[in-house]
């Protein structure tokens, strides 16, 4: 592609800048071949011209496009030069907060000076197993690629960290060693991980510094070889250090410190045991403040003193030791306080003899003080002829001092060193080994001394390294994909390393010149000069004649010759060296002994690797034959052989970087960052990666990515990589730019993002297309819409138009008409004026006229009126007058009429004609009362006969009654007297009737006043009541409105908090439970391992007694009968060995102990049951009572069935001898027959057939007779009998009547029989009572049978129809639920709410039929064995038909004799002997497997477990039931331990366990568990044994049964989760594919990757949950185990999520969506939506929310902060800063969003923990859950071999 074509308009690219090291601008014209500048937009919007140099062409460095920014690898950019690598790492840093980054095969990590939550040990088990590219970058990461590299290639690795100091080089290299220490624990007790890890807090005591870089600055190289055993585990390790910085211990700069381990021991003085030391405050010792601040913000010395001293005591360091390494580092800071006083020369000084200081530092190290005084001041001088003491200036004895200082400090560091490699050296042999490279890396300062130079000549050789390896990395790479290639040019640093150390080289040089007596640093320069005057990475600066300069790989450094030779020489007195020696203490003496020349380096560490290791090239030769050891000379030697031990591994590669020099968190300095990648060989990498085929891609990804470039035809094509190249060759025209490999495509630096480009104009194209389709059709639609607006418009302003028309001629009509109106109304009302005028006058005229007529009207009216009551008056007044005289004359005159007519009476009455008239009357009725006279008389006389003939009567009545009543009176004195005390009494009782009347009256009159003044009383209160209630409802009333709210809020609280800790409870003792069969685990291994070792040589035996005893159980044998004793559980430790007894006597007294406190409980709870017992039977006293009649009967009950049984052994015994010789002689005919057996069996059955007949036979005479003697006595004794004869007796099995003298009589006769004989027997042989009841006996018997069989079909019958009854209930409420919800839906969503309810009910009825269909074909398969077995004994009975029928005849009489009866029901208990205990194990456990048993009832193994143990307890055998016990749990854990990885046989063991605790627990006898037995059940309970504490056992058990059953279930679905939650395209097309960088062709990914849909994780756990189901495991525990799977799917998939960028996308959160809704539905699918799993994949879909919600506005943010609640605020941001659009037209999160996010999450209190702890376990619940299933209806199947067990 020519420039013309890449930089166009819109093309960004990189200009440099003084500030920002590059800047970034936009072309805004094409460049065009031959034009001098490029006219560029910044992105402050100013404008600029770029000019280009024609000659070298070169433009500006090309942009990457912003897909690409922000790769995890900076080969995955397209464009790689340095301003790509450099904004990536910067955006990275700062927007992301990501400090890794991968750079090829090197991880450059950025040091954040911050503490990130990105180390934890959730973070390491994430890392763990998982291939390099697929995680973001991590030092985890590099680890892990590490360990697994040197697990599958068996060769060793190195990890090299470098960087600048306050890079975080030891940081990073620690956090390596953690990841090997977690990862690689070792498999012994040794801890050696530990002692790993301890070594860090001891080097970097001694070791680091504070330097104004760095807080902790690594002032010497390590370089520590962590050594691994054939199974990988660490089994030891070793370190090497390099060139420490000795100077520091006497000099320091400003604002720096000194080693750590001097202000610990400061910071320390004030300890007891330090007082000896004569410590104060830093500030006031020399060597400790010569750089200001002796303290560090956040540091205290104090307690990193306590850890350094803990890690000395973890190593073996003894405390005396200890103690003496303090008082060598005490004694080094009083040596610098040395007051040394100068004589008056100048030529020599002193130190006086009372130096405080002098006499600490002698004291502390145990040296003579004259010797030391003089020899500080002194030294000695050897010539050939003799020995000179010369005093020294003070100069010297200040150099000199320096030196011994540092000397002293230099010994006691490799000191501890070597005893750091003691403690971490093992005995194993080493299989491998990983090393951890942390050294120095490219320094250079104003002031650049010896120090400097020995570092930076280390990193020339590492570079040199590192260069050849990534150069074989990519040679490598292009021979395994076939591809040719041609040799890469990069920069080779050889020349300047044989500057430095080759022949008559830099070093040699210099030791060359530190032989010479007088040699000075300036000779030494000069010969420099001279010798390399002409070398290109040599030269001489301008202005000195005292340094030098080197060319570096990185950068020009120029040195300081002064020091040099000082340096090189570290020169220390030998006199003073040798008062050390002779010091009295031990440690102090030895540090100064004369080393052996076989040590190479005195900074190394004394232990090297094992490993034979051969250099890669030549070493140059010395220049000398003798060579003093100098420190360069040693330096170099050291150096050589860490280059050997790197080449003969396979390095990987962590360059530290720091951002700036302030130590801010999280800010970027370009400047040093580009200064940094520079000096540690990132860039280099990058520059060798781009002059090769940097960009790769498999043909898939990249089809998949660029076939919108394709043409039809060709997509059409089968072959991807034919499709693939076609598109190439037509795209890209250079065949240089790219190579077809074996499985990938490489490609130039700079073609992807040309492909990216056509992409993009592609998808522009289609956009611009798509666009202007769609706006002309919006156009189109404005215009049709504007058109119909016009036409509307026109149509309604025409109408407008005539409206207005019509209005106007309206209004002109109206207007004549108002025109017509008012000229009529103005004429109108003139003339209305006129005439109403006129009228006016008119009125008045004539109203006057008529007032005058009516006043003449109104006067004559009036008198009119006067007259007319005149004349009334005058006419009244005249009639008056006239009655009162008329009225005068009437009476006058009636009076005189009156009195004339009395006159004439008078004489009238006077006359006797008047008289007869009168008496004529009076006659007749005289006569009348004459003859009633007569009349009455005569009924007189009648009656007076009447009379007398009664009077007569009567008295002589009379006197007869008086006779008979005298006689009575005779016969009835005595009953006179009685009558009358009986009145007398009555008299009295009347009296007493009347007084309590009348007190009652009082007590009424008493009671109602009280009443009515109680009533009073209570309506008072009642009113004071109301008032007190309604008071206290308003006071309630204000309080719940008050505290409501809270108190509710606080009981939620409680709540929560209790179930919390609840299950903080439960969890912890579960994880005891899992910790106690780990370390079981570990025991039987560590044992198996001593057994092997022991049978080495030969076979031994172990003895008889230890057999039992070292079983698998670790739980204590505890026996029911004798418990609590202690003395006994020591005797049974003795006996079990001292090696069981150590491990089981603590747990053996715990369980006593706990014995003792059940046994306790016990007792009380025995006393409470006795006094209720005690109640109970007072309540029962009246029924005793009744009972007493009872027991007469039972007494004669008991004496028949004495005498009965004595008399049925004599008879019984006397058959079973005959039948014995019969069968003896039987047996001696046919000795050689094969039927004998057969028959013996046959007769041996009927006998006991006949025996249990003959039980029930005795029963029922026994119970007749006492019937009978009851009766007898009840006739002899009862003198009420003729009340009771309607009494009958009932007898047991029959309804019918016997009569009782019948009874009597009956009963007469068997006391003849008794007195004629004692022999019982004499009435069983009569036989006439067994004939006189056979037949009501059997009529009894069939109709109790049949009664019981009706009623026991009614019940069912019953019971099925309570169930359907319920059934219906339920499908009715569903029904009607439904019919609700559908009714208040629309039409539509009715009708496909009918069809998704029509679905759910044909899937409801499909499964059932599949599982009638599934148990179907078991019973068939069930019923076909069972056939063949039978078809088997068919065929060997017809072929024993003969014999059989022959033995027929000749025991026909016996068998007449012995009556057929059914066998008895079988009890549900399996009877076994002890010796068959092994083999019940063996069939039943050990060797049984679940397909065995899987036709069968499920859990069979625990009913038959249950049913022995049952027998046991039945014949009070607790050794027995003991041993069962213990052996069925051994053998449970022997096959799980067998079979550790098989989830069947697991599933298989932990429902049988769980079965077998629960019928413990239903069968127990306790009531609590008893509330679902059946009577039936209620018969199978224990009866003399409490195996509480076996229960716990097997809860424990079970507990770890179902943990291993997680983890097999995890370990089997944990490699298909991240496959199938993230990378699998569930959703076809959705997921888009991204340039991906070296990472992605990991040497530790397999070329076959295998991938996982959901389709197959769904299957598996269908297959985990068919098996459970099977074989009856509980449902609730299976809905916990699918929890515990849930969440742990939810915990890897979002782990996985927050530590990969390339998955946090849109389309991820999609297909996340997609998946999880699939799982939901599997849920439902099989009814665990009560389980809770659903709940804990809530973390999960929140983060899928996340990824497809809008990142752009406040809303936005508040919208995620309300959503998100299940993901913490780290979780959050971690997604937000991973996101990444998959295509350019997404946008990216920007950090002020992220910043917004994080500032409305801070109120929240969410743990510092990013990652899910996904090897966390729910504490797990077994609820009971008892079996409906009785013992006694369970078949022992053939195919168990349990023919030992005898049903009871």
């Amino acid at each position: 592609m020519s420039a013309a074509q890449l930089y166009t308009q819109y093309t960004r690219v990189w200009i440099p800048d003084p500030d920002e090291v590059w800047k970034s601008a936009e072309i805004i014209k094409d460049y065009k071949e031959g034009d001098k500048s490029l006219r560029l937009r910044l992105e402050d919007e100013t404008i600029c011209e770029y000019p280009v140099d024609l000659h070298g062409n070169e433009l500006p460095f090309l942009r990457n496009p912003d897909i690409l920014v922000g790769e995890n690898d900076l080969t995955a950019l397209s464009y790689l030069h340095e301003p790509a690598v450099l904004h990536n790492l910067k955006v990275r840093f700062l927007e992301s907060n990501h400090i890794y980054t991968y750079c090829g095969i090197v991880l450059v990590a950025i040091n954040p000076y911050e503490q990130l939550p990105i180390y934890e040990q959730d973070v390491i088990y994430a890392y763990s197993g998982q291939n390099m590219g697929d995680m973001d970058p991590h030092i985890f990461a590099v680890a892990e690629e590490a360990y697994k590299q040197m697990a599958r290639d068996e060769k060793n690795q190195s990890i090299i960290v470098s960087g600048e100091s306050g890079a975080g080089k030891t940081v990073s290299a620690k956090y390596a060693m953690r990841f090997f220490a977690t990862v690689g624990g070792s498999a012994s007790e040794t801890n050696i991980e530990a002692k790993v890890l301890a070594s860090s807090p001891i080097m970097e005591a001694i070791g680091n510094a504070k330097t104004t870089r760095n807080d902790n600055s690594s002032r010497f190289g390590k370089y520590i070889q962590i050594g691994f055993d054939k199974r990988y585990h660490i089994i030891g390790a070793n370190m090497r250090t390099y060139l420490l910085e000795k100077s520091r211990v006497v000099f320091q700069a400003e604002d720096e410190r000194n080693y750590h381990i001097f202000y610990q021991l400061c910071a320390s003085a004030s300890l007891p045991e330090f007082k000896d030391l004569a410590l104060t405050c830093a500030e006031d010792f020399f060597y400790a403040s010569q750089g200001g601040d002796v303290s560090i913000e956040g540091v205290d010395d104090a307690d990193d003193f306590e850890k350094t001293r803990h890690a000395f005591t973890l190593l073996g360091v003894k405390e005396s030791h200890q103690m003496t390494i303090f008082r060598i580092i005490a004694a080094i800071l009083h040596l610098g306080n040395l007051d040394i006083q100068a004589e008056r020369d100048g030529d020599a000084c002193s130190v006086s003899s009372t130096d405080e200081h002098l006499n600490t530092f002698c004291s502390l190290l145990g040296v003579e003080h004259s010797q030391m005084q003089h020899w500080l001041c002194h030294r000695k001088l050897v010539t050939t002829a003799e020995t000179y003491v010369k005093s020294m200036s003070l100069q010297q004895v200040l150099n000199a001092r320096d030196a011994l200082a540092k000397h002293i400090y230099a010994q006691l560091f490799n000191w501890i060193v070597q005893h750091i490699n003691k403690a971490l050296y093992t005995t194993v042999k080493q299989h491998s080994f990983i090393g951890v490279l942390d050294i120095y890396g490219f320094e250079t300062f104003e002031v650049n001394s010896f120090e400097q130079f020995c570092i930076n000549y280390a990193n020339e050789k590492l570079q040199q390294q590192f260069n050849s390896h990534v150069f074989k990395l990519e040679q490598e790479e292009y021979v395994k994909e076939e591809i040719p290639w041609t040799l890469i040019d990069f920069y080779d640093n050889q020349p300047c390393i044989d500057l430095i150390e080759a022949k008559l080289g830099i070093l040699d040089l210099l030791d060359e010149e530190c032989k010479v007596p007088k040699g000075t640093d300036h000779n030494w320069a000069q010969k420099l000069y001279d010798r390399h005057a002409s070398s290109q990475h040599f030269q001489k600066p301008r202005m000195s004649n005292t340094s030098f300069i080197v060319v570096h790989f990185a950068d020009k450094v120029e040195y300081q010759c002064e020091g040099f030779l000082e340096k090189n020489r570290d020169t220390v007195y030998e006199e003073q060296i040798n008062i050390l020696k002779a010091s009295k203490y031990q440690m102090v003496a030895d540090l100064f002994q004369d080393e052996k020349d076989s040590a190479p380096a005195a900074p190394m560490g004394k232990g090297t690797s094992k490993i034979n290791i051969r250099s890669a090239r030549p070493v140059v030769k010395a220049a000398n034959k003798e060579h003093k050891k100098t420190v360069g000379h040693q330096f170099r030697n050291s150096l050589h052989l860490l280059m050997e031990t790197l080449n003969a591994t396979t390095p990987h590669y962590v360059r530290c970087i720091k951002p700036n020099d302030e130590k801010l968190p999280f800010k970027f300095d370009p400047k040093r960052a580009v200064q940094q990648l520079r000096a540690c060989g990132v860039l280099e990498t990058i520059r060798i990666s781009a002059a090769g085929f940097p960009s790769r891609w498999s043909y898939h990804d990249f089809f998949n990515r660029y076939r919108v470039l394709m043409k039809k035809r060709d997509i059409s094509k089968n072959d991807k990589k034919q499709i693939c190249r076609t598109l190439l060759e037509d795209l890209i025209k250079d065949p240089d730019k790219f190579q077809f490999g074996r499985t990938k495509i490489f490609f130039r630096a700079g073609q992807v993002a040309y492909l990216e480009k056509l992409r993009a104009d592609k998808f522009r194209a289609a956009t611009i297309m798509i666009q202007k389709t769609v706006r002309g059709w919006l156009q189109r639609v404005k215009y049709q819409r504007l058109k119909r607006a016009a036409i509307v418009i026109q149509r309604y302003a025409r109408g407008h138009l005539a409206r207005r028309l019509a209005e106007h001629l309206r209004r002109t009509r109206a207007a004549t008409v108002f025109q017509k109106q008012y000229r009529m109304l103005r004429i109108r009302r003139a003339f209305q004026r006129v005439r109403n005028a006129t009228v006016t006058i008119q009125a008045f005229a004539r109203g006057m006229f008529v007032r005058r007529v009516y006043r003449k009207m109104l006067v004559e009216h009036k008198a009119t009126i006067i007259q007319k009551y005149l004349r009334t008056w005058l006419a009244r007044t005249r009639f008056l007058r006239i009655r009162s005289a008329t009225i005068v004359l009437q009476c006058y005159y009636r009076r005189m009429k009156a009195r004339q007519e009395l006159k004439a009476l008078k004489i009238e009455a006077r006359s006797a004609q008047h008289l007869k008239k009168l008496n004529i009357g009076m006659e007749n009725k005289v006569v009348q009362l004459q003859r009633k006279i007569d009349e009455q008389s005569k009924e007189y006389k009648l009656l007076n006969e009447q009379l007398s003939t009664l009077t007569s009567a009567h008295t002589s009545e009379v006197e007869k009654l008086k006779k008979e009543l005298e006689q009575y009176q005779q016969c009835h004195r005595g009953d006179g007297n009685q009558l009358v005390s009986l009145q007398e009494e009555t008299e009295s009782l009347r009296l007493e009737l009347e007084k309590a009347h009348g007190e009652r009256k009082v007590v009424e009159d008493s009671y109602v006043k009280e009443k009515d003044l109680l009533k009073k009383r209570i309506s008072d209160l009642e009113e004071e009541n109301a008032l007190l209630k309604r008071e206290k409802e308003e006071l309630n009333h204000k309080i719940l409105c008050q505290s409501q709210d809270g108190f509710a809020q606080n009981t939620v609280e409680e709540n929560l908090q209790m179930k919390k800790e609840l299950e903080e409870e439960r969890s912890r003792y579960q994880n005891l439970v899992k910790e106690y069969s780990r370390l079981e685990q570990r025991y039987d291994n560590l044992r198996d391992e001593i057994t092997i070792i022991k049978q080495a040589p030969g076979h031994r035996r172990n003895p008889s007694n230890q057999s039992s005893l070292e079983s698998d159980s670790n739980y204590p044998s505890i026996s029911t009968s004798e418990l609590g004793d202690t003395e006994d559980a020591i005797q049974q430790v003795e006996e079990a060995g001292m090696e069981k007894a150590a491990m089981d006597m603590t747990l053996f007294l715990k369980l006593q102990k706990r014995v003792r406190e059940l046994e306790q409980e016990r007792k009380k709870l025995q006393t409470q049951l006795e006094k209720k017992e005690q109640e109970g039977k007072k309540a029962q006293v009246i029924e005793t009572k009744t009972e007493m009649a009872s027991d007469s009967e039972d007494f004669a009950y008991n004496s028949l069935k004495r005498q009965e049984l004595e008399s049925e052994n004599k008879k019984l015994k006397n058959e079973l001898n005959e039948l014995r010789k019969a069968i003896a002689e039987r047996a001696t005919q046919n000795n050689s027959s094969n039927d004998i057996q057969d028959s013996y069996n046959l007769l041996l059955n009927q006998l006991k057939s006949a025996n249990e007949e003959l039980e029930v036979r005795k029963e029922e005479v026994l119970i007749l007779r006492t019937q009978i003697m009851n009766a007898a006595q009840q006739k002899e004794t009862g003198k009420n009998m003729e009340t009771n004869i309607n009494t009958h007796a009932s007898w047991p099995n029959s309804d019918k009547h016997v009569d009782q003298e019948d009874a009597i009589e009956a009963y007469q006769g068997m006391c003849e029989t008794n007195r004629k004989t004692e022999d019982w027997g004499y009435l069983n042989e009569d036989g006439e009572l067994g004939l006189a009841y056979q037949g009501l006996k059997q009529v009894a018997r069939l109709l109790e049978a049949q009664l019981q069989d009706q009623r026991r079909e009614h019940e069912e019958e019953v019971e099925t129809l309570k169930n359907q009854v319920e059934a219906m209930k339920e499908e009715m409420e569903k029904q009607q639920q439904a019919f609700l919800q559908t009714l208040q839906l629309s039409p539509e969503a009715q009708v496909e709410f009918g069809l998704q309810q029509e679905i759910t009910r044909l899937t409801n009825e499909n499964l059932d039929l599949k599982e009638l269909l599934e148990k179907l074909e078991k019973n068939e398969k069930k019923l076909k064995k069972q056939l063949k077995i039978y078809m088997k004994k068919v065929q060997d009975f017809e072929a024993s038909q003969v014999t059989v029928q022959t033995e027929r005849r000749r025991h026909e009489l016996n068998r007449q004799v012995a009556v057929q009866r059914k066998e008895k029901d079988f009890q549900g208990m399996l009877e076994y002997y002890k010796e068959d205990e092994p083999l019940l194990v063996r069939n039943l456990i050990t060797d049984l497997k679940p397909q065995t048993v899987s036709a069968t009832v499920p859990c069979l193994p625990a009913y038959i477990l249950y049913m022995c143990i049952r027998h046991a307890d039945y014949v009070n055998d607790d050794q027995k039931v003991h041993s069962l016990l213990t052996s069925t749990i051994n053998g449970i854990k022997k096959v799980l331990k067998k079979h550790n990885e098989d989830f069947q046989m697991t599933s298989f063991w932990l429902a049988n366990t769980c079965r077998l605790l629960h019928c413990l627990k239903q069968y127990s006898g306790d009531a609590g568990f008893m509330t679902q037995n059946t009577a039936k059940q209620n018969e199978h309970c224990l009866k003399n044994f409490d195996l509480t504490e076996y229960r716990q056992v097997l809860s424990d058990l079970s507990i770890q049964i179902y943990q291993q059953l997680i983890k097999i279930a995890e370990g089997i679905l944990q490699p298909m989760i991240v496959s199938a939650m993230l990378e699998n395209e569930s959703i076809q097309g959705l997921s888009g594919v991204k340039p991906m960088g070296y990472r992605n062709r990991s040497s530790s990914m397999a070329d076959s990757d295998s991938s996982y849909s959901l389709d197959a994780v769904i299957r598996q756990m269908n297959a985990f949950y068919s098996i459970m189901c099977d074989q009856g495991l509980d449902p609730e525990i299976i809905q916990q185990v699918f929890k515990q799977l849930f969440y742990m799917i939810n915990a890897v998939t979002l782990n996985n999520l927050l530590l990969r960028k390339d998955v946090c996308s849109w389309s991820t959160g999609m297909q996340l969506r997609f998946n999880i809704s699939q799982l939901e539905e599997w849920l439902r699918g099989k009814n665990l939506q009560q389980s809770g799993a659903a709940q804990t994949l809530e973390p999960l879909i929140q983060a899928a929310q996340l990824l497809q919600l809008k990142k752009k506005t406040s809303e936005d943010a508040e919208a995620i902060c309300s959503l998100c609640t299940s993901l913490t605020t780290q979780q959050i941001v971690k997604i937000l800063n991973l996101y990444t659009p998959v295509n350019e037209f997404e946008e990216r999160v920007t950090v002020a969003f992220i910043r917004n996010i994080q500032a409305h999450l801070q109120e929240r209190n969410d743990p510092p923990q990013l990652l899910l702890d996904f090897k966390y376990m729910f504490p797990v619940l077994f609820p009971f859950n008892p079996s409906s299933i009785t013992m006694d209806s369970i078949h022992l199947p053939a195919s168990l071999n349990l023919e030992f067990l005898n049903k009871v």
